[in-house]
């Protein structure tokens, strides 16, 4: 159990009263870690003023001794903090950092993402009940930031920070293209034109299918990559296991 003011994960001048097991601890991650079970947060009902150490139902303000337990309190999630603009999505059913009038709620997402991202992105339905396809962890309720790839699909930031540290651009899930290489593609295109294959592979062709835009089509082998005949893309593969066929000059 950490010591005031708070712990690792929030500032907070209390501790919770665990629902499950009425052990005291900080924060729900904080029981999380030390127990063989989970806090359930909405289930909370009573605090400890970490000044005068009264025992009391959850509130923001302590009864006892008028010591503020945190700038911001919400009284479903029962959560304390410092001020980060935090506000709580009821259609998500938590709290989320704001502020408020920069994100927007996607309904088929079921996700707050930045006002920048509405109409501009990809729905997939419920995405945000998927864990992490990287960490396999929970996105929904992580204090970590979600990214959106352009397929829709969705990672911590963190995780996908670490994807392109290690030179991965494609989408775990669906292997769609992580981010805009449009650029990658024409750097690609100046790299096979200065390095012709040798003559007898010079013709040769190959079923490709592109994993950004899901066409088949036929390219021209080349070792260095195989590029897509409908988007220009480079992020293909062989199409169903066929071998390269080739004709000598």
């Amino acid at each position: 159990m950490a010591s005031s003011p708070g712990c690792e994960h929030y500032v907070r001048f209390c501790l919770l009263k665990a629902p499950c097991c009425g052990k005291l601890y900080v924060c729900r991650l904080c029981h999380d870690a030390e127990e063989n079970h989970q806090m359930d947060r909405f289930k909370v009902k009573e605090v400890q003023c970490s000044e005068c150490l009264t025992i009391q139902k959850a509130q923001q303000t302590c009864e006892k001794c008028s010591k503020q337990f945190g700038e911001y309190y919400c009284d479903i999630c029962h959560l304390f903090d410092t001020d980060k603009k935090q506000y709580h999505c009821l259609p998500c059913g938590i709290c989320r950092i704001g502020p408020r009038d920069e994100y927007f709620h996607c309904n088929k997402c079921n996700l707050c993402l930045a006002q920048t991202l509405e109409g501009k992105h990809k729905c997939v339905e419920n995405v945000s009940r998927q864990n992490c396809p990287v960490c396999m962890e929970d996105i929904h309720t992580s204090r970590i930031g979600a990214h959106v790839l352009p397929c829709g699909h969705l990672l911590h930031k963190t995780c996908f920070d670490d994807m392109l540290r290690n030179c991965a651009y494609r989408c775990p899930l669906c292997m769609h293209s992580a981010l805009e290489m449009q650029n990658h593609w024409e750097e690609i295109d100046q790299e096979i034109a200065q390095s012709p294959m040798p003559t007898e592979y010079r013709n040769a062709t190959v079923r490709i299918m592109c994993n950004d835009c899901q066409a088949h089509s036929t390219a021209s082998f080349h070792v260095l990559g195989m590029k897509c005949g409908n988007c220009g893309s480079y992020n293909t593969a062989q199409d169903g296991g066929r071998r390269v066929k080739w004709w000598r000059m």
